[in-house]
């Protein structure tokens, strides 16, 4: 039985990610913030470290897989919190927990990115340097500089720059043996997608994200998409970014791909 460590496994995305896994018959460590295996805070530096170190503890420093769910919205407030959870919180526990999948039998790693990371290109992403060279302090100032855009940015930044970490990984996880890949949502019915909706700031512009299919996604669609990643028929699938957006980033950047 596959031993597989989920972030954001309390509610959406994350949620129906465990029930998938579970489904293919992996064995779940779930980390949130409440209601989880492992209770911890991704948006400091010392949660984060304390995260890795109960999941090395309960896995006896071995895993199979590792998908990261766990991730904040521009409504957010402080906005840093978003650069936080959605660039840090991620990174590290990818290089944090890379020698545990290392151990593992067919080890993958899955990261949650967003449709919003391909709408910043990386050259004209303000956070890029900041969050690449790991500045943490620095990320937040952008961020909490930007005054009303400060949210949107640090969404669209992180998630950015966390589908570029993942893919300049890529060389050197595929010769560790571990396969890693992103999966980029659109709308998706979350409760994080409902915080958005009751914030005036947002709201408009979320109910007017309408992709060609015309709805939103259900979590278990895009859990569906994390289950085969991390199953062996996409054995040789890797460093590749998945939309699974209902045709927004096709209509968005029809020649970009």
């Amino acid at each position: 039985m596959p031993l597989t460590l989920v972030t954001g496994s309390a509610s959406g995305i994350g949620a129906a990610t465990v029930q998938a896994l579970q489904a293919a018959g992996h064995t779940v460590i779930g980390v949130d913030l409440r209601n989880a295996d492992i209770t911890g805070d991704l948006s400091t530096a010392a949660g984060r470290q304390a995260i890795v170190a109960q999941a090395l503890e309960r896995s006896n420093d071995t895993l199979d897989g590792l998908v990261l769910c766990a991730g904040l919205g521009g409504q957010t407030q402080p906005a840093s919190l978003v650069t936080s959870v959605n660039y840090f919180g991620a990174v590290e526990l990818l290089d944090g927990l890379l020698p545990a999948l290392q151990k593992g039998h067919k080890p993958a790693a899955v990261v949650i990115s967003s449709v919003a990371s391909a709408m910043l290109p990386w050259e004209k992403n303000p956070l890029a340097q900041a969050l690449e060279s790991g500045d943490e302090a620095m990320a937040s100032a952008i961020v909490m500089g930007a005054g009303e855009q400060g949210g949107n940015l640090a969404y669209a930044g992180s998630k950015n720059a966390l589908t570029v970490a993942v893919r300049k990984r890529a060389s050197a996880w595929g010769q560790a043996g571990v396969r890693l890949n992103t999966v980029a949502p659109g709308a998706t019915e979350t409760p994080l997608l409902q915080a958005g909706l009751q914030d005036p700031r947002f709201s408009a512009a979320i109910q007017n994200f309408v992709a060609p299919l015309a709805r939103r996604a259900d979590p278990r669609e895009m859990a569906s998409v994390v289950a085969f990643l991390m199953s062996d028929a996409a054995s040789f699938v890797h460093g590749a970014q998945f939309y699974v957006d209902g045709g927004i980033d096709a209509v968005t950047r029809p020649t970009q791909f």
